[in-house]
């Protein structure tokens, strides 16, 4: 009879142990529930937004772990990082009322996200439905201020420069940033665009058939201001020649003059010029001259 309540305590002083463990699990379950409930995880390439009672209540904006009130604060994460969004193709008209295709996109990202949050409710799809109003309304306005040709040849980036300038901060009120804006495609459609390029290179092909007269205009002029260049400088230099051959000649004269003048001098050179005629009339192989007595050359080797 003894040993009955002794049993009793005992098996009473077991379950008061097992409901302590029990309750003490219990208390690290619920405390490490907080605990995780309690912790803010933020990476590099993300904004933490702590809400309280479904307001922004402040901004995590580094990586690192942060600490919240658990079942009062939740947690909502926006991107950091540089997103892209494919814009759907338009119809845009140019200033000659002529319609075009455009195939853009956009880089572009957070750059306040409470006030991000406050606007567009977080949204990333609320964000690209701005982005798709207001890129299309200002390349919608840039091109309708340009005609087709300059709307072609502006695709080197210029047109994609005057579109950015012409959003400016409008996206500003957003949180928002536009970084680049880029055409994939601007195309003619396709029920004129043969007729559009024909008419293009017609024009081209007009405009290279002036630059080709222009520029066979341009050397014929330069080859007949040459040719009467070369015309003149030839005549005066004929004209040089034939003064200076008759100086040479008159020179000539006047040295035979002076030499016949002179009687101690007129002799020999009769000698000399006799010898060169005597040398012109020996031709071809023979070379055996007769004279006659009374020959003017013969009295010269004889004497008179």
């Amino acid at each position: 009879m003894i040993g009955m309540p002794a049993a009793v305590g005992m098996r009473k002083e077991v379950n008061m142990k097992k409901f302590r463990n029990i309750a003490i699990v219990i208390v690290v379950l619920i405390l490490l529930f907080v605990g995780v409930n309690s912790l803010v995880i933020t990476n590099e390439n993300q904004y933490s937004l702590i809400r309280q009672f479904g307001k922004v209540d402040h901004v995590i904006d580094h990586a690192g772990v942060s600490f919240k009130i658990p079942f009062i604060q939740s947690v909502d994460t926006l991107p950091k990082e540089t997103l892209l969004y494919d814009l759907s193709s338009s119809d845009v008209i140019t200033s000659d009322k002529k319609t075009m295709i455009c195939n853009s996109y956009v880089l572009w990202h957070i750059t306040d996200p409470l006030l991000f949050a406050q606007t567009l409710n977080s949204s990333i799809g609320s964000a690209e439905g701005r982005l798709d109003t207001v890129v299309y309304n200002s390349t919608k306005n840039v091109i309708s201020s340009t005609t087709q040709d300059e709307v072609i040849s502006g695709r080197d980036g210029a047109l994609s420069q005057a579109i950015i300038a012409s959003i400016g901060n409008t996206l500003d009120q957003y949180g928002i940033e536009l970084l680049s804006f880029e055409i994939k495609q601007l195309d003619l459609p396709s029920d004129n665009k043969a007729a559009v390029y024909e008419r293009m290179i017609s024009e081209r092909d007009n405009i290279a058939a002036t630059y080709t007269a222009e520029g066979s205009s341009e050397a014929q002029i330069i080859r007949n201001t040459t040719d009467k260049e070369v015309t003149v400088m030839l005549s005066e230099a004929e004209k040089e020649a034939e003064i200076l051959i008759a100086e040479g000649e008159a020179e000539y004269m006047r040295i035979l003059s002076e030499a016949y003048a002179d009687e101690s001098k007129t002799e020999f050179y009769s000698f000399v010029r006799s010898l060169d005629a005597l040398k012109a009339s020996m031709t071809g192989g023979n070379k055996t001259v007769i004279l006659s007595p009374d020959s003017p050359i013969a009295e010269i080797f004889y004497g008179r």
